[in-house]
């Protein structure tokens, strides 16, 4: 698949088979994360890979948005690496940046994903033991669309390019 193929066809997929992800595949879609740009290069992330069904089961705990996705990636901004200034630091967005990777490279093998925000960080922290350096930003829902998946109907719908460009 080309680059704009990809990304015209990611989406966001919220119901899954049961079927596993292929161990090739998931590797692949680390190593994208892993090549991800990061402030200073510092790469001040871990990402936990849930694929049991005890750890499954602590995501449900936490989050009404597994949609039955059998691998979810738990993406941790780790604040003692990331470059910081004074009042901000860069963690959150090197999150984001290592997530999207993910996410384009999934697409690219055929893997669906949904990026997913809506945990309890504080039960996640603790249900996984994430030590106070890790913050946790995301997860990242893997896997294979259920035959009976619906569309993301706000897929399609985009602000004219005219309303998001300003030229100076």
């Amino acid at each position: 698949m080309d680059f704009e193929e990809i990304i015209r066809k990611r989406t966001a997929i919220r119901k899954y088979s049961d079927k596993k992800l292929e161990k090739e595949k998931l590797n692949k879609i680390l190593e994208a994360g892993n090549l991800a740009p990061t402030a200073k290069n510092n790469q001040p992330f871990k990402i936990y890979v849930i694929e049991t069904d005890e750890g499954l089961k602590k995501v449900d705990e936490a989050s009404p948005c597994r949609y039955n996705a059998q691998t979810v990636l738990l993406v941790c901004g780790d604040k003692n690496e990331a470059f910081h200034k004074e009042d901000y630091s860069t963690y959150e967005m090197d999150c984001s940046i290592v997530t999207t990777h993910m996410m384009l490279e999934a697409t690219n093998l055929g893997v669906d994903n949904v990026w997913v925000e809506m945990f309890d960080q504080n039960m996640i922290r603790d249900l996984f033991e994430i030590p106070e350096n890790l913050i946790p930003v995301c997860l990242l829902m893997l896997g294979y669309k259920a035959d009976d998946a619906k569309a993301n109907e706000a897929h399609s719908i985009r602000k004219n390019i005219e309303n998001l460009v300003i030229y100076k």
